[in-house]
């Protein structure tokens, strides 16, 4: 707040010029006290006769520190200042932005639902009204959704090498560009006259030497666009991220049982012996029934009753748990299963094992992007130009070893005794004999078990990214004050991934028999990992494998089997003119119109490794079933745009838009704004608009996917009010029902209104402020509901709780669905303020969102639910109630030092089921999680050698902040773990250095 404080103080000294001029990869923009926060650069043929450009949002030619949106334009010296890597880091930046699972950290561990099929990419989510709502252009023309998502363009795909400015349009239903644009917009507008070479080398390296980011670049240019008529130019850039596991960060840590975490998974290195039925299927391994025998037996359940209760362990033993055991710690990442936080008193001799720290929480990524350009002006004034750009990323999305368990359905496998075996065999059984002495009536046969296998590796998807986006443009003058836009472009973006390290055959049909096509390791008893666990050569009762079971496992590997891949084109043609119509009192009215057509086609390609007559890969998230064949849809759409300024001061902005959907029909939404300046130091502004946004191919499309939850933390909402888990009520026992996700053919668009209206206070030329209010109303909202969600929302959705013939609770349907409504508001605060002394300028800022309401229905006539500003949530958009980038900066012509403090709010915490259900406390619960304030360092050194070289050295997370405690682990997935990457940065410390030249 200090920070803060200070910026505001200097903003009120303002007085002088706009801010010093900065270089960055040869591309020069400039910081400086406006409304946006730029002093945009163009050349001279962009610029209209009074010095009014084209912004983002509209086709007539305006100031953009006179806009009646609000509109925040990004200049290099703001991303060099944060040390600024990537696109991924550029939108995480925006406050702006939503909080959701949209870069890579989030979606690096084991993911369900709408997050399926997102390996490598990195979204934009403005307004956090999702990332399919939010619309990310290149130089004003779309860019080709993600070949796997076919929903949200990948930002890393552009070219930031060649990057000029960023404007985001903090403002929703563009009629020039779409008004699916609920969002808002962000485009990326690249430099159109380079001239001479330039190249940039940069390193971000953590304190702690790991998860390293590079980034080397280079561009060239030749021709003046004003004098010679012509300009060519080609920008390159290549970008790697080094893996960072979680091992490596000890606030990864999921064992923290007195703060209430702690992990669900009894998949452990050290197996966890379970009790099973007997198999119905003739020579399964289990035919003759298991150690631990099954629930069905009831005089060996009373054996197993746990000491000093009433409750079976039918929830798992582990013999390090057990009285006199090792201890479940005495494993790299294990710890006792909390029974009570889980509310499972039946797990209460189980071990658990940290997933998060075997996650990766840094993704390797390598990205090549690259831009050619060339432009030449014909006939005097009008321009010709083609674009050429392009990216090649290949990610390596690793987390937790396999689960391997134990069923009576298609994975029969059991530990057996054997000459191989007894000495484990013997060593387990002895131990649980000596707290269940009634297990000596079934000695002899196999243990099930639930196992974590090290020995297998980290599971690994391989996702290599491709994208192509060629445009042909031209512009030029009509007559009299008027002019033309005229363009086409194609863009492709496919993708595919592939199985790494961790995936193997797993040798059986789905009835549990052996799958003859599965290959079989030398001496196993069987195909698979179905025939080395239960030939023994396999053991999950000890952490270190035998030569034979490491070979077994290279022999039934899956690795380089294709998991899947899409592909996304997009063609486009638009055409546009604008110009002068009258005169009015307060200035010229103009109108701009254009049309555009598109042809946006998708595709995704299963695997033939999960092909019917294929053996199955154990784990492998095959999305068959959500298999398409070139679906298209075609929008033709025609839009005009009107600028009338009705008095001196006051203008006026009225545009419509008309979308032809063909399979959604046609859809008309206007927008209106108006700037009123009845003080040159003084602006009123607002907006409104409506928006129309149909759905994906995938969520009307895709397949239906059956799954098995693997929670703990849902009852059944009909016999538990509230749904949840207590074992202590018979009624409220945890329920694993399956879990229906996939396509609705009957899904329809959702329909949006949007309001604004802000005030601009620039009293001096080196101070601005604004502040500007939002409003997003959705309705018919396109969802894909949570299962707590639901179950919180039972009675509203009874037909999406399917039951058996008993009544018992088998399957929550959570396929797409049009929900309700959704109402979102929020304030967005910028501020600039700069005082000349000592020989330079200081400058400070800050920019600011704040949520003041974020509400849903989930149907028509249902009423809005509680606030979900501050609250936490597995997937969607984690609001937070304020966030802001603060800075205050010294610059002079050999030097530039910036501060920069960045602020996101605290939530509320989610609580495990025991402490949910007020069955159990713990001391160190914090129900809040604290805010997450870091600041970023940077000096740059200008004109060293030359006047186009500078060096900038940099500390981001100066005072190497961790991420604040935040439970967010998902018994369904054993994902999560202890902070949130939808926040914070893990890497803490890091130095970087840039160096910039040009010839």
């Amino acid at each position: 707040m200090m920070l803060v404080g200070g910026s505001l103080f200097a903003a009120m000294m303002a007085t002088g010029s706009a801010g010093a001029q900065t270089v960055s990869e040869g591309v020069t923009t400039q910081e400086a006290a406006t409304p946006t926060g730029v002093a945009v650069q163009t050349s001279e043929a962009s610029k209209a006769d009074d010095g009014e450009i084209l912004v983002t949002g509209s086709r007539i030619k305006r100031d953009p520190n006179n806009s009646s949106l609000p509109l925040q334009i990004i200049s290099n010296a703001e991303i060099e200042r944060n040390a600024i890597a990537s696109p991924e880091q550029l939108i995480g930046l925006l406050t702006s932005n939503g909080t959701g699972a949209d870069n890579l950290a989030s979606n690096a561990d084991v993911t369900t639902g709408a997050q399926r099929g997102t390996n490598g990419l990195s979204a934009a989510n403005l307004r956090g009204q999702g990332s399919a709502a939010t619309l990310v252009l290149l130089n004003s023309r779309r860019v080709a959704a993600h070949g796997l998502s076919g929903a949200a363009v990948d930002v890393n795909q552009i070219p930031f090498a060649a990057i000029e400015r960023v404007e985001v349009l903090k403002d929703g239903a563009s009629a020039i560009y779409g008004t699916d644009a609920i969002g808002g917009v962000i485009n990326f507008i690249t430099r159109t006259d380079y001239q001479g070479v330039g190249a940039m080398g940069a390193s971000d390296i953590t304190e702690q030497g790991d998860g390293a980011i590079y980034r080397v670049s280079a561009i060239a240019g030749y021709g003046d666009l004003d004098d010679q008529g012509f300009n060519v130019m080609g920008a390159v850039a290549y970008r790697w991220n080094n893996i960072l596991f979680g091992a490596n960060r000890d606030f990864v840590n999921g064992n923290q049982p007195e703060r209430g975490l702690s992990v669900d998974t009894r998949g452990t290195p050290i197996a966890t012996a379970f009790p099973l039925n007997r198999s119905t299927l003739q020579g399964s391994t289990l035919a003759g029934g298991t150690l631990l025998g099954g629930t069905a037996t009831a005089q060996l359940l009373n054996g197993l009753v746990i000491p000093g209760t009433t409750t079976a362990a039918t929830g798992g033993i582990n013999i390090l748990d057990l009285p006199g055991g090792a201890g479940c710690e005495s494993m790299d990442g294990g710890m006792a299963y909390d029974d009570a936080l889980w509310n499972n008193v039946s797990a209460r001799y189980a071990c658990a094992w940290d997933t998060g720290r075997a996650a990766v929480i840094q993704q390797p990524i390598k990205t090549l992007t690259y831009l050619a350009r060339a432009v030449a002006r014909v006939a005097e004034d009008h321009q010709l130009s083609v674009e050429v750009t392009g990216s090649n990323a290949n990610s390596a999305k690793l987390f937790s070893n396999a689960q391997v368990s134990s069923n009576t359905t298609n994975f029969q496998v059991a530990y057996p005794l054997n000459g191989l075996t007894a000495p484990t065999y013997n060593a387990v059984y002895n131990a649980i004999r000596g707290t269940f002495p009634a297990v000596a009536a079934n000695y002899g046969k196999p243990i099930a078990f639930r196992w974590r296998c090290i020995a297998c590796g980290p599971r690994e998807y391989e996702t290599d990214t491709k994208t192509i986006r060629v445009t042909l443009a031209a512009e030029g003058p009509l007559w009299a004050g008027w002019d033309y836009r005229a363009g086409g472009s194609y863009a492709k973006s496919e993708a595919s991934s592939t199985l790494g390290s961790g995936y193997y055959y797993r040798g059986t049909l789905n009835s549990g028999a052996y799958d003859p096509l599965a290959p079989t390791a030398p001496g196993a008893s069987g195909p698979g990992l179905a025939g080395l666990l239960n030939s023994g050569i396999l053991n999950p009762f000890s952490i270190n494998q035998s030569d034979a079971a490491l070979a077994g496992l290279a022999a039934v590997s899956a690795e380089g089997a294709t998991l899947y891949g899409g592909r996304y084109e997009v063609k486009q043609i638009d055409y546009s003119i604008a110009g002068p119509l009258f005169r009015l009192p307060g200035g010229k009215a103009q109108l701009a119109a254009g049309i555009d057509f598109r042809s946006e086609t998708y595709s995704f390609n299963g695997s033939e490794a999960a092909a019917a007559a294929a053996p199955v890969i154990f784990l492998a998230a095959f999305d068959n079933v959500n298999a398409l064949r070139r679906r298209n849809r075609q929008v033709k759409a025609a839009y005009a745009e009107l600028l009338l300024p009705l008095f001196r001061g006051f203008e006026l902005n009225a545009a419509a838009r008309i979308d032809d959907y063909g399979d959604f029909g046609t859809s008309t939404n206007p927008k209106v704004s108006a700037k009123w300046r009845p003080w040159e130091p003084l602006m009123f502004r607002g907006s409104f608009s409506t928006g129309f946004r149909v759905p994906t191919f995938n969520q009307i499309f895709n397949g239906l996917t059956d799954s098995p939850y693997s929670g703990r933390d849902l009852a059944d909402p009909v016999r538990c009010p509230g749904g949840i888990p207590n074992t202590t009520n018979p009624a409220c026992q945890a329920v694993q029902p399956n879990i229906y996700t996939g396509g609705n053919p009957n899904l329809g668009p959702e329909s949006a209104k949007m309001f604004s209206a802000g005030v601009v206070i620039q009293p001096a030329p080196k101070f601005s402020a604004s502040v500007d209010f939002w409003a997003i109303n959705v309705d018919d909202t396109i969802q894909l509901l949570t299962e707590r969600e639901l179950i919180d929302n039972a009675g509203l959705f009874a037909d999406r709780f399917l039951r058996n013939p008993a009544g018992e609770l088998v399957v929550i349907d959570r396929r797409w669905i049009n929900a309700g409504a959704r109402r979102t508001q929020g304030l967005e605060l910028t501020a600039r303020g700069g005082v000349d002394g000592l020989g330079g300028s200081f400058l400070a800022g800050i920019d600011g969102t704040y949520m003041l309401r974020r509400r849903e229905k989930l149907t028509e006539n249902s009423p809005y639910g509680p606030s979900l500003i501050g609250v936490f949530s597995f997937a969607g958009d984690l609001s937070l109630k304020w966030k802001h980038n603060a800075f205050v900066s010294y610059t002079n012509d050999a030097v530039t030092i910036a501060l920069t403090q960045l602020y996101r709010d605290g939530y509320k915490n989610q609580a495990l089921p025991g402490i949910a259900a007020g069955t159990v406390t713990r001391p160190g619960f914090n129900e809040y999680v604290k805010p997450y304030v870091t600041y970023n360092l940077a000096v740059s050194f200008l004109n060293l050698g030359n006047k186009a070289t500078r060096l900038t050295l940099g500390v981001k997370n100066l005072f190497d902040v961790d991420p604040p405690f935040a439970i967010t682990y998902d018994s369904n997935t054993g994902s999560g773990g202890a902070w949130e990457p939808r926040v914070a940065d893990p890497r803490g410390r890091a130095f970087t250095v840039q160096a910039d030249v040009k010839f």
